[in-house]
């Protein structure tokens, strides 16, 4: 299994793209992992069991995932023990799932998906949205935990990481703690290692151009209706 300390203190780029990019693709993403690792990125996270198979070939710890959508359950985020293996197989060397409160429609239990993951030769993360979450992946066996679904799920959402949650869960647990969602920035990255995150997962600000051109197009005085085509 993966020794975490290679990831401590250092930056994952997760490597994802929307349905709707020009960029959604193994072939496009394997190019921004490259570049990320490049940039001296410690690892990578990833979305789909083709992106996992690839860019586990580029020598550097991947956090493999599936998103998929299914009817009865808003868990969408490696959602089954089934996902787990198959991630695993992928070559992933953590797999992340959904670890809030929320029922899988499979009403498999998060023991059974950290017990497959073990199993497969990966670490599991559990992401989470509060310290109850995160305290019942823990008893279940997570290895570490990510504050990836804070604001997510029926919370209010903000337009900023959630930092206090990344403080209140590296103080509260035994196990290492990734800061993921909405880090858009160096500044709030610091902010989060300071808080005790043991790493920061950075996504969208790195790796995808269209939320960033939106971003910058908000900015401008001009609304993009009146735009001549």
């Amino acid at each position: 299994m993966l020794n975490l300390d290679t990831l401590r203190h250092r930056l994952v780029v997760s490597c994802q793209a929307p349905a709707e990019s020009p960029l959604r693709g193994t072939d496009y993403m394997m190019a921004m992992a490259r570049a990320a690792l490049l940039g001296n990125a410690a690892g990578l996270r990833a979305e789909g069991l083709d992106d996992v198979r690839a860019l586990s070939r580029l020598g550097r710890p991947v956090i493999g995932l599936v998103k998929r959508e299914e009817d009865g359950s808003p868990v969408y985020i490696t959602p089954s023990v089934a996902d787990v293996r198959d991630l695993c197989a992928a070559g992933a060397s953590i797999v992340a799932a959904d670890v809030t409160m929320r029922p899988r429609r499979s009403g498999e239990a998060t023991l059974a998906l950290v017990e497959a993951a073990h199993r497969g030769g990966a670490l599991f993360m559990a992401d989470v949205d509060s310290l109850a979450a995160a305290g019942e992946a823990v008893a279940a066996g997570a290895d570490m935990v990510s504050s990836t679904l804070s604001g997510y799920t029926g919370r209010v959402q903000s337009d900023e990481p959630d930092i206090a949650l990344v403080n209140t869960l590296a103080r509260s647990l035994p196990v290492p703690v990734f800061a993921e969602g909405r880090y858009r920035t160096p500044e709030q990255v610091e902010r989060a290692f300071a808080a005790g995150a043991f790493c920061v997962v950075v996504g969208g600000a790195i790796t995808d151009p269209l939320q960033i051109t939106r971003r910058f197009v908000a900015a401008c005085p001009q609304p993009v209706e009146s735009l001549p085509a």
